[in-house]
């Protein structure tokens, strides 16, 4: 489903949901402790698309940073230059990767 990005497990998602707690997980086997409710299958699966789509909305954030100069690089380009080439630099990288 994910590339580079392993969506939360089930067992995170439920541990999430309930607030911590959970005592054991064996497969689908989970003891929850008291007073706790286990979330219906519509939670977890809604919970894990929220956090898929909260991923998905970073997509051009993790671009960028792959692709902006290191930054001894871009300290050295606003000492030499100044801060509108610097600009000029990361702008390049903002442009093609857009904010969603």
């Amino acid at each position: 489903m994910l590339n580079e990005f392993k969506i939360q497990d089930r067992l995170s998602v439920i541990h999430m949901l309930v607030g911590g707690g959970i005592t054991f997980y064996s497969d689908d086997n989970i003891i929850y402790n008291d007073g706790q409710t286990p979330p219906t299958e519509k939670e977890i699966t809604d919970k894990m698309a929220e956090l898929q789509a909260e991923y998905d909305a970073q997509e051009y954030a993790r671009n960028r940073a792959s692709e902006y100069p290191a930054l001894a690089e871009q300290l050295d380009e606003i000492y030499h230059n100044g801060m509108d080439s610097w600009k000029a630099v990361i702008k390049v990288t903002k442009d093609k990767y857009p904010k969603g």
